[in-house]
């Protein structure tokens, strides 16, 4: 039984996506085994636990595995209740979080990957594209947070947060390689203030990637990208 009880997190040292499950669990104070998967060879039991997508992360609990980093992130806000509250109890606040969580993944994800991926013009038109998606998330949270102020701690933070933070978490290992700030604090000050308070919390530090190491794959990342448009 002690087996079955086991919380078990498939992940990548890298992925943003793993790295949320990973700073929820911290957060909350769940005891884990981490499991780091080679997503050029992947596992037989990453494939087992998630034959859909074949993807990181994957939690498994008692013997059962959710994937999915926001499904997983709200399996642990409904299956611990010691810790912080991931969601909100007000149903409305919920749904904001939830919103925003989506518009920061669904939105922001992707363009700013493209400020990697791209130089010159091209890189313009998409630092430009992620200012506009940055304005409009900076006036979200200017009326989510009571007084446009985050005030985030260790006993508060939630999933909104944990998206925020597993984008933007690494800057300074982003401004380095592209060679630009994305978060300035002249035209997104809550943001801004947002992102500093995360990155100081305790459990943040733990489970951010070294930052050379991070420096290095982002990188790799993007000359890989700009050889592959160069090809074409």
């Amino acid at each position: 039984m002690a087996e079955q009880s086991k919380v078990i997190l498939h992940g990548m040292w890298a992925s943003p996506y793993a790295k949320r499950v990973e700073l929820a669990l911290e957060l909350k104070g769940i005891p884990y085994e981490y499991v780091e998967e080679d997503l050029a060879n992947k596992s037989d039991l990453l494939v087992k636990y998630n034959p859909v997508y074949k993807k990181v992360p994957v939690l498994v609990h008692n013997g059962k595995a959710i994937a999915e980093s926001l499904v997983i992130l709200e399996y642990i806000h409904e299956t611990w209740k010691d810790g912080p509250k991931l969601l909100p109890d007000d149903p409305y606040k919920r749904s904001q979080v939830r919103f925003w969580s989506n518009f920061i993944q669904d939105q922001l994800f992707e363009t700013t990957f493209l400020v990697f991926k791209t130089e010159g013009e091209a890189q313009q038109k998409a630092v430009d594209k992620v200012y506009e998606k940055l304005n409009l998330l900076e006036d979200g949270m200017k009326t989510f947070f009571v007084d446009g102020n985050p005030g985030v701690n260790e006993n508060n933070a939630g999933i909104l947060d944990i998206v925020f933070c597993s984008l933007f978490g690494a800057y300074k290992a982003q401004e380095e390689v592209i060679g630009l700030k994305l978060i300035v604090a002249e035209k997104f000050p809550v943001l801004y203030s947002w992102l500093m308070t995360l990155v100081e919390l305790q459990a943040v530090k733990k489970a951010a990637p070294p930052h050379d190491k991070a420096v290095g794959l982002l990188q790799r990342f993007r000359q890989n990208a700009l050889e592959s448009s160069t090809a074409a």
